[in-house]
């Protein structure tokens, strides 16, 4: 099995998340005041922002953050998948996208993140899909193979997920 298919396959993952502000003062606030976002919130924001549409929501579910990378899981209509993410320059974008392989710490490893961090990261994804519904983590699985995304290259609006419902 290949690990990460080329960069003709991009299309068939979610998109690049680098435009979406990743702290609330970025974007009009009430008070006027800075409202920081956790990292959590800002990928879950940027995920529903691309890709949430009325008559197929956008589930992202659990959001597992390590330092500097980050694995989502999300879910739309009966598909479903993981996202790895990292931040640069306070923005969080896609890398990888895939299926149960990220959330082994030798599949992190392979994008570039230290032993370490991979295997932190493993561990947090672990327990926190413990706590979801065994319905829900299976979606995850269902993203076939793994797909490298170019993190800071695409226009988030142009893309689309062709392994599930996700269009813009």
């Amino acid at each position: 099995m290949r690990f990460i298919q080329s960069a003709s396959s991009i299309a068939l993952c979610l998109t690049v998340f680098s435009a979406f502000p990743t702290s609330a003062h970025e974007a009009p606030a009430k008070a006027n005041h800075a409202v920081k976002m956790t990292d959590e919130q800002s990928i879950e924001h940027a995920m529903k922002a691309l890709f949430d549409k009325p008559g197929a929501p956008l589930k992202v579910a659990p959001v597992s953050v390590e330092g500097t990378y980050a694995v989502a899981g999300w879910i739309q209509n009966d598909r479903g998948g993981r996202a790895l993410l990292k931040k640069s320059n306070g923005k969080w974008s896609i890398q990888v996208c895939g299926g149960d392989g990220l959330k082994q710490a030798s599949s992190l490893t392979m994008t570039g993140m230290d032993q370490a961090s991979a295997t932190r990261l493993a561990q947090k994804i672990a327990a926190a899909e413990q706590q979801m519904p065994a319905e829900q983590v299976k979606k995850f699985a269902l993203f076939e193979g793994v797909v490298k995304v170019d993190g800071g290259a695409h226009d988030p609006h142009t893309v689309n997920h062709g392994n599930a419902t996700h269009s813009k």
